[in-house]
């Protein structure tokens, strides 16, 4: 496994334009990855490695974790080549991979999501959770502290679909490809989570 290039790998998270698509690749490298050869997934690693990084931190929040997932995602798409058709595009298998190395982060860090609550702690969640002007600092940071923390105890698939939606922005039908399911699930899945997460805040004496 090719090491990880820190220098493309240090930006942290945040809401940012879509990164521009590399053009397609050679269908000759496809096929020679498809087929094993070593020196075409290396070539395609330095291609992509910090495209799937930036969409796992979009995801986790975290980008020493981030750094991780893009290694652990490369493992699984190495480990994968010969399922892979040279007839699909690459980056969005890759994306798809990187999303269940998220989904699976998540799952297992579910118990400890206290751990990570700053990196929840985005105005962008909040504004659709609306609130009267808390004047105190302290409330309000309390607030978005406990939302935070609520957030982390969802699910791992309504915590990876508002965050794409609501944080990232990213457009429905984006993120129904990249999940494998459709626009309209994406949106249930949006609506259960701020639901969800409305009904916990509740429990906490937050009314949204």
């Amino acid at each position: 496994m090719p090491a990880l290039q820190q220098s493309s790998l240090g930006e942290s998270p945040g809401r940012r334009p879509p990164p521009a698509q590399p053009p397609p690749e050679q269908p000759d490298i496809l096929r020679q990855f498809a087929h094993g050869d070593l020196d075409a997934f290396e070539a395609l690693f330095r291609r992509h490695q910090a495209a799937v990084y930036r969409w796992i931190v979009r995801i986790v929040r975290d980008p020493g974790i981030a750094e991780d997932l893009t290694i652990e995602t490369f493992w699984r798409i190495h480990r994968s080549h010969a399922r892979f058709d040279p007839a699909r595009s690459f980056a969005a298998w890759a994306r798809r991979i990187a999303t269940n190395a998220a989904l699976d982060y998540l799952k297992g860090a579910s118990h400890s999501f206290t751990k990570n609550a700053q990196a929840w702690d985005t105005p962008d969640l909040l504004e659709d959770l609306p609130q009267p002007p808390l004047p105190d600092p302290a409330i309000t940071q309390e607030i978005r502290t406990k939302t935070a923390q609520a957030f982390r105890q969802l699910p791992p698939k309504l915590q990876v679909a508002a965050t794409l939606a609501l944080i990232e922005e990213q457009p429905y039908k984006e993120i129904a490809g990249t999940l494998g399911i459709s626009a309209g699930a994406v949106k249930l899945r949006v609506f259960r989570a701020l639901r969800l997460l409305r009904n916990k805040l509740k429990q906490q004496g937050i009314e949204p």
